[in-house]
Formats: structure tokens, C-alpha cells, sequence
């Protein structure tokens, strides 16, 4: 797309989103015409049909005829889901079980999306450069888990790509890894997860991520703009305690959060 040429389509917003939708499913029904006229060359034939319904003892005309059959090809359909399932135990079978789960998931702050968007614009008013952006990204992140091996040496992978209720997308990987490489102790995964915040002094960017994009707040009298806080007097958000822990912990729990929020140290 030329920046000096004006294009009314990536101005649509929800229209936009609706357009992309239309467009997919007329594809989609180009190809399921295309199997329904094709089904001999699909050789169809060999499965259900006609013949097994008589054997299995169907006598009803209006139940026994020639179904149309979607093939491994057509993505999403139950043989193609089917497909990729057994596929999946089949690594299993033969690498056994997986040892990580991972997670990417879309941020629509990248400096890629948010140099391509217009002014007035955010993430979910562009559902093109975020997937393309994103696609990226994971082949990138394939790159570092499948060659540079930034995890351990990977045996075996698979990942599903799904979108969320906002239109963003993340990847869900599961990795088998060698034996050398298998975690089996406490400390192999301490190694590699971690729970808590990052020196602030020693890892300055990485604190900044973390209290970015994995913690809450700060909202109610803080911010009262935060999604969680809009119409109410404080956060719809409730931190459950064990019942059977005493009062003083549940002050420190508070306190905590009050501290990671919003930066000011205090001393329990």
C-alpha cells in the first residue's frame, strides 16, 4: 500500500473487519464447491457411503445416500482436526511427554503495528499489520526455541495459533526435549521460570516488561481510568486468600500489590 494514496477500506474500522470476514468466507466456499464437485477425484468412494449403509442394515431411503466428504485438505474440517490430533499423540508415542508449555502472545504496543497505524487508529482497527507483525514474531521465536536453542534442544513440537475475543493472536507451543535437556528437578526449572520480579537495578528492561505486561494495576483510587475501575469505587477485581490465613498476611498481600503497582517501597 502507497502512504500517498488514500485507502477508504483501512479507514472502515469495524467495516474493515467485517470486509476481511466476507472476503474469507467467499474463498472458503469457492473450495467447498470445488470438494462437492470434485468428489471423485477425491476418490470419495472409499469412504462412507451408499454400500456401508446397506451393510450396516439401513433400510430407510431418505437415510442412505452419498454424503459429500471434506478431506484432510480442507483446514478445520473434522478429518483435517482429526488428522493433526493423531499426529500429535503420535509424537507422544514415540518422544513422550511434553516438558514445556509456552506462550506468545500479540502485544499491540510493538513498534511495528504502532508504525502503521493511522492516527486515531489502535491494534484492532488493523487486523492486517497485527498478523503480519505477529506471524513474524513466531517464526522469529521458532528460530530461537527450534535452532539456537535458547531453551535446550528441542526433539519434538507442536503449536496451535488462536485469536482472541479482540482480535488478537497468540501461539500455544508444547516442547518435548532430549533427555540431556529434560527438566527433572526443582532447580533444572528454576532455571528456566521464574515467579517473582526482576532486579530493578540488574535488569532494568526486563523489570519494565514484567511490571508492564504481567502485573495489575494500578487502578481504583490510582487510576481511576483502568478498565477494571470505570462505573465503580474500586477494582472488580477480588485476590482470593486462603481462608485459614491469618489477618496480618492478608494486610501484607495488599500492601505488596499497592508496592508493585505503583512503585513506592514500604517496609512490612
Amino acid at each position: 500500500m502507497r502512504p500517498s494514496i488514500f485507502n477508504p477500506i483501512f479507514f472502515g474500522k469495524r467495516l474493515f473487519q467485517q470486509f476481511a470476514i466476507d472476503t474469507y468466507v467467499k474463498i472458503e466456499s469457492s473450495r467447498l464447491d470445488y470438494i462437492r464437485n470434485n468428489q471423485d477425484s477425491l476418490r470419495a468412494d472409499l469412504y462412507q457411503g451408499l454400500v456401508d449403509s446397506l451393510n450396516a442394515g439401513e433400510g430407510r431411503a431418505d437415510a442412505v445416500g452419498r454424503c459429500t466428504v471434506l478431506s484432510t485438505t480442507f483446514i478445520g474440517g473434522p478429518r483435517d482436526m482429526r488428522r493433526r490430533y493423531m499426529d500429535a499423540m503420535a509424537l507422544v508415542r514415540k518422544y513422550g511427554k511434553p516438558d514445556i508449555f509456552l506462550t506468545i502472545t500479540c502485544n499491540p504496543n510493538w513498534d511495528e503495528i504502532r508504525n502503521e497505524l493511522y492516527p486515531g487508529q489502535s491494534a484492532q482497527d488493523r487486523p492486517d499489520p497485527v498478523s503480519c507483525v505477529f506471524r513474524a514474531k513466531l517464526e522469529a521465536m521458532k528460530i530461537k526455541l527450534l535452532k539456537n536453542d535458547i531453551l535446550g534442544k528441542v526433539r519434538a513440537y507442536v503449536y496451535v495459533v488462536e485469536f482472541q475475543k479482540r482480535g488478537l493472536p497468540h501461539a500455544h507451543f508444547l516442547l518435548i526435549m532430549k533427555r540431556k535437556w529434560k527438566l527433572t528437578c526443582p532447580e533444572q526449572y528454576d532455571r528456566l521460570i521464574c515467579a517473582e520480579l526482576p532486579n530493578k537495578n540488574k535488569y532494568p528492561e526486563l523489570y519494565m516488561m514484567v511490571s508492564m505486561h504481567m502485573m495489575h494495576g494500578p487502578c481504583g483510587v490510582l487510576n481511576p481510568n483502568c478498565p477494571c475501575t470505570k462505573g465503580r469505587s474500586s477494582c472488580e477485581i477480588i485476590i482470593r486468600v486462603p481462608s485459614r490465613s491469618p489477618p496480618h498476611r492478608v494486610k501484607i498481600l495488599t500492601l505488596y500489590i499497592v508496592a508493585v503497582t505503583t512503585g513506592v517501597k514500604r517496609r512490612f
